[in-house]
């Protein structure tokens, strides 16, 4: 059975004037294009204006910061096993700093080696894990990760979790195809 992608890509030629303005707010934003979970949001304006912003805002100026940031990005991509999150965003999470024995471990689903990551990665790491497989965070990774970070931190946590599990939701109901399907996907 062939899988084919349910909201390819629309023609720009097709777009309405209000797409072709946020398309365009997208691809001149710091994203430098319109990526995949954009192009089939594109198809609700409304909704893709607030998702991008919301993600703009969570990508590059969290109060988490990028590398954690990104380490979240990673846990939830492969939770929700969206390979396009995962083909975007495990080279710029190796490119901050997360370990490639902790990439590797993530993407086939296995706790990484307690030396693979630091101990602010661990903490990111086991509140990801946390929120998306019991549908809570423990008192003692709270507590821990609010003195780590600061409650405006832990907050922009969450929201990277929310806002990357719904970009993985658009994808995985769009069947958006990754160029290169990341293997263990």
């Amino acid at each position: 059975m062939t899988i084919t992608n349910r909201l390819p890509p629309l023609a720009p030629e097709d777009w309405s004037d209000e797409q072709r303005t946020l398309a365009e707010e997208v691809i001149q934003g710091p994203r430098g294009a319109l990526l995949p979970p954009f192009q089939a949001l594109l198809r609700s304006p409304e909704l893709m204006a607030h998702a991008q912003r919301l993600g703009e805002y969570l990508r590059y100026r969290s109060a988490i910061g990028l590398r954690l940031s990104e380490l979240a990005i990673l846990v939830t991509a492969r939770y929700w096993g969206q390979p396009v999150e995962w083909e975007i965003h495990a080279p710029i999470a190796r490119g901050q700093g997360i370990s490639e024995q902790a990439i590797d471990a993530i993407q086939h689903q296995q706790r990484p080696a307690d030396t693979a990551l630091q101990q602010d990665e661990w903490l990111v790491y086991q509140f990801c894990q946390q929120l998306h497989q019991q549908k809570h965070v423990s008192d003692d990774i709270w507590q821990q990760s609010v003195a780590q970070f600061g409650e405006a931190a832990v907050m922009d946590l969450i929201g990277i979790n929310g806002y990357y599990s719904l970009l993985a939701m658009v994808m995985n109901v769009a069947r958006t195809p990754a160029q290169h399907t990341p293997t263990g996907f």
